[in-house]
């Protein structure tokens, strides 16, 4: 009974503080929740929590404040993610069904979910290491030159003209079409890369060049991914609300998070789409985002995750509704790609 009284006691000190953004009493409290005990239990209560490192006391004569440990022990015993309010979802549907393309997509994901928390949002671009091949469509432009269009897990579509080296006839195009499709469709981009190079040597010498120039331009389109991974951010000017000594920080920040390294590094543990990782303060990676939370998560079609979105923000974050936008959000983006 006591432990979840103080636990109650806790809950209510991280609402107010990050409500107010000043240090809470025990007189206000118990004014502004039913905590069903006097003043001087919640001082007892308050002591006690003090004592294990989960609050403490900025100055002399002043209330108390949530530490690191304190957020960390709140987010772990949250019961249940806040909810979304009807209104909320309908807001995120409506923006990124309007999307157009995989570039729109990563744009509107990351004010839309500034917009929500009110916090810095980061989008991973989908990840060529979690794509995988979803068609590959040859299209007959003349006897001798083919379009080939590639479409990827992660919504990307990459489009290839070739020449042949000889005519090839409707019949002979359908059937490589066929092997061709059987061998790369469903597999990641290495594995369709190495199926199309052995789907060469396994072909008869009258169509192995044929073979041969659509496999090397497959290859090279599929290629055409293993860019650098990029990260999108936004809603850095999110930060210019936040005082209380974190101003202090945000320079450090900001330079920290201009490195594509560290964002990446930021995300690197949500590789899920069935779970949120939530990291505070000195538990991330680097010290300049030592007075930062980070809630992130995987997005993707089906069950695997292709990249990673999240937002990083002060540690004095409602951390609920934050966790609630992150999932919402990312479920979105997955059934956009799941769809495209």
């Amino acid at each position: 009974m006591q432990e979840d009284r103080r636990l109650a006691v806790l809950r209510a000190i991280v609402e107010d503080y990050v409500s107010t953004r000043e240090p809470v009493g025990s007189k206000a409290l118990v004014e502004r929740h039913r905590l069903g005990v006097s003043p001087a239990t919640v001082r007892n209560d308050m002591a006690a929590l003090e004592e294990e490192g989960l609050i403490a006391q900025p100055h002399t004569s002043a209330g108390r404040i949530p530490t690191d440990k304190g957020y960390r022990f709140f987010v772990d015993r949250l019961t249940q993610i806040k909810p979304m309010s009807a209104a909320e979802r309908r807001a995120i549907s409506t923006f990124l069904e309007g999307a157009h393309d995989l570039d729109d997509v990563i744009q509107r994901t990351v004010r839309v979910l500034a917009q929500l928390t009110q916090q810095i949002a980061i989008v991973q671009y989908p990840s060529l290491a979690r794509s995988t091949v979803r068609h590959i469509e040859l299209v007959s432009l003349s006897p001798s030159r083919l379009l080939i269009v590639l479409i990827l897990s992660t919504g990307r579509v990459e489009q290839r003209m070739i020449e042949l080296p000889a005519d090839l006839d409707t019949g002979s195009l359908s059937s490589l079409r066929s092997r061709i499709l059987h061998a790369a469709v469903g597999e990641s981009i290495t594995d369709a890369a190495n199926a199309l190079g052995a789907l060469t040597e396994q072909t008869d010498h009258v169509n192995r060049t044929h073979v041969a120039v659509i496999a090397t331009a497959l290859v090279e389109a599929m290629s055409n991914e293993r860019q650098t991974e990029r990260v999108v951010v936004g809603g850095t000017a999110n930060l210019a609300r936040f005082g209380d000594g974190f101003d202090q920080s945000i320079k450090p920040m900001l330079e920290a998070l201009e490195e594509h390294v560290v964002l990446l590094r930021l995300l690197g543990e949500a590789t899920s789409s069935d779970s949120l990782t939530v990291r505070i303060g000195a538990e991330g990676p680097y010290q300049e985002l030592s007075s930062t939370s980070v809630i992130a998560t995987g997005y993707g079609p089906g069950d695997d995750a292709v990249g990673s979105l999240g937002i990083v923000g002060p540690t004095r974050m409602d951390y609920p509704g934050s966790m609630a936008a992150v999932r919402a959000v990312a479920r979105y983006v997955s059934t956009i790609l799941d769809q495209a």
